[in-house]
């Protein structure tokens, strides 16, 4: 099968940075589904890995988390799915991945694709909306209110890949006040777009920023880039008994400055429930399920907004660097080989 991965971390510019390879179909067992990829998205953490990770000697890891395609085999053990089934998913950091013409991967954290949703749109979604999900409903638990705080989530990078779904799924299914962050024309339209109720600055300090909006001080704050230059400020605005939410990868987290306000601090990673086979592991493929109903019924879209051709190396490098820039507004997406 067709396939594109590395052998060495390297820059992106550097020619074997990605390279085209051709490896075994694999065969699926136990709870494993052999999906043909049919489209795939890049995230950061496919850039990080392949700038910083050294696959064992003579051998090619192959990249790739968000997928879509449709089912061709199963595991013996496989009860959710079968074949000719097509299916959206992110995968696991653990094994290799999506962009490759076949993967295998657990069943118990994949779902139906949106029927209303062609494999490149659907492939926009799947690791963001894990992250978002998991992030305001699992960590946050935003459904709680804060006592005294003004029933507002902050969501800091609100036009990225995981910040234009967590708008979405805010707005759609709580109550909640949307505030996100953005600094660029284009993407505080985008934010606004997606269903913001108010979108600030984050060129700006945020606490200022918030104070300006004159509505109190919000219980929730789910910061999604760039936290280590946020977080004196976000110490500041956020309400006593708050709840923060990090994903990105600060060098130094310094959470002692919550200490007088009692904020509760929550890492967020969808690759845990994958990596330790929690017994809730299943709670993914019905996420991912009814972010699929929610499309089909018009409450949520896709993030997809831009497209670079077929899955090959030449393009994938492309993705990656478009990526690392960190001025991406929603998702870049590949399709076929």
């Amino acid at each position: 099968m067709r396939a594109v991965g590395f052998r060495s971390p390297q820059p992106i510019e550097a020619e074997t940075s990605l390279i085209d390879v051709d490896l075994p179909t694999p065969t699926p067992t136990g709870r494993d589904l052999l999906v043909e990829v049919r489209a795939v998205s890049v995230n950061p953490v496919d850039v990080k890995v392949r700038a910083r990770a050294t696959p064992p000697e003579g051998e090619v890891r192959v990249l790739g988390f968000d997928a879509a395609g449709v089912v061709v085999a199963t595991g013996p053990d496989v009860r959710l799915f079968k074949p000719g089934d097509e299916v959206f998913y992110a995968g696991s950091i653990d094994r290799q991945g999506s962009n490759a013409e076949f993967q295998l991967v657990d069943e118990r954290i994949v779902g139906r694709k949106p029927a209303s949703l062609g494999f490149a749109a659907s492939a926009a979604l799947p690791l963001t909306a894990i992250t978002a999900w998991e992030a305001l409903f699992d960590r946050l638990h935003v459904e709680t209110p804060v006592p005294g705080a003004h029933n507002a989530v902050l969501i800091v990078g609100g036009a990225g890949g995981v910040g234009s779904i967590a708008v979405q799924l805010a707005r759609t299914l709580t109550s909640l006040t949307v505030i996100a962050t953005a600094s660029r024309p284009e993407t505080k339209a985008w934010a606004q777009e997606l269903g913001a109720h108010q979108v600030i600055d984050h060129a700006k300090p945020l606490d200022a920023e918030i104070a300006a909006l004159a509505l109190g001080a919000p219980g929730f704050v789910f910061s999604t880039t760039n936290t280590a230059s946020h977080l004196d400020a976000i110490v500041r605005l956020i309400a006593p008994q708050g709840r923060f939410a990090l994903i990105d990868d600060p060098k130094v987290l310094d959470i002692m400055p919550f200490k007088s306000k009692a904020v509760s601090v929550h890492w967020e990673l969808m690759f845990t429930r994958p990596v330790f086979k929690t017994p809730d592991m299943e709670e993914q493929h019905r996420l991912l399920n009814e972010v699929s109903r929610l499309v089909d019924a018009g409450k949520l879209r896709t993030t997809l907004t831009e497209t670079v051709g077929t899955i090959n190396a030449a393009n994938l490098k492309t993705a990656h660097a478009l990526v690392e820039t960190g001025r991406m507004k929603g998702k870049v997406v590949l399709e076929g080989f």
